[in-house]
């Protein structure tokens, strides 16, 4: 009997008393781990095969060692540029002894798919509870803005200074130094556009 199962997020050919080394994996030396995620069972003539997985099949296993794999090098050189880079990489990896390889009757791996479920539904409610204050101090800040009056006061005499700037902007240089000369500006020959505005406004 075999199985084709997804560990650590790669797919391996495993039967029984086989050892494996995967990706580390959280789990201390010695202790019982199951992967649900199995994807294909080969018992004699019979295969069954799962879409993606089959339903209460489970692969239990042991971890016996922690380790580290083989150097690997990896060099990078781009010709005629002097780039040369050599680094080593040495890949954590565990040691597990497949222990047994059950089709169906797994309970423990619905259990796990229960508790994700509650994990994941707690940390979305907890996400909508951290949101909606958030969205009510928003909203509270506007309104508060709103009810005062005193800053609507001093914007009205504001308005009409901006609209005066505005239509002076709209006029030529030589409209402008006219009006600067009915006004009795001084030093009016040398100002540049933006000047005659101020001086004026």
């Amino acid at each position: 009997m075999y199985a084709i199962v997804e560990i650590a997020g790669q797919q391996f050919k495993v039967v029984k008393d086989q050892k494996v080394f995967v990706h580390r994996l959280q789990s201390e030396e010695g202790k019982q781990v199951a992967f649900d995620n199995v994807l294909l069972i080969g018992d004699g003539d019979k295969i069954t095969v799962g879409a993606p997985a089959i339903d209460g099949a489970q692969v239990g296993a042991k971890v016996l060692k922690h380790l580290k794999g083989d150097k690997v090098i990896v060099f990078k050189k781009k010709r005629r540029k002097g780039y040369r880079v050599k680094n080593g990489h040495r890949q954590s990896l565990t040691e597990i002894i497949i222990e047994s390889i059950a089709a169906s009757g797994a309970k423990k791996a619905a259990k796990v798919e229960n508790e994700g479920a509650k994990k994941a539904a707690k940390v979305e409610n907890e996400g909508a509870k951290k949101a909606a204050p958030a969205k009510a101090t928003v909203k509270a800040e506007p309104k508060a803005k709103v009810e005062v009056t005193a800053p609507k006061a001093e914007t009205k005499p504001a308005a009409p200074k901006a609209k005066a700037t505005k239509d002076l902007s709209s006029l030529t240089v030589a409209e402008l130094k006219e009006m600067a000369k009915a006004k009795g500006v001084e030093g009016i020959s040398s100002m540049k556009k933006a000047d005659l505005i101020a001086a004026l406004s």
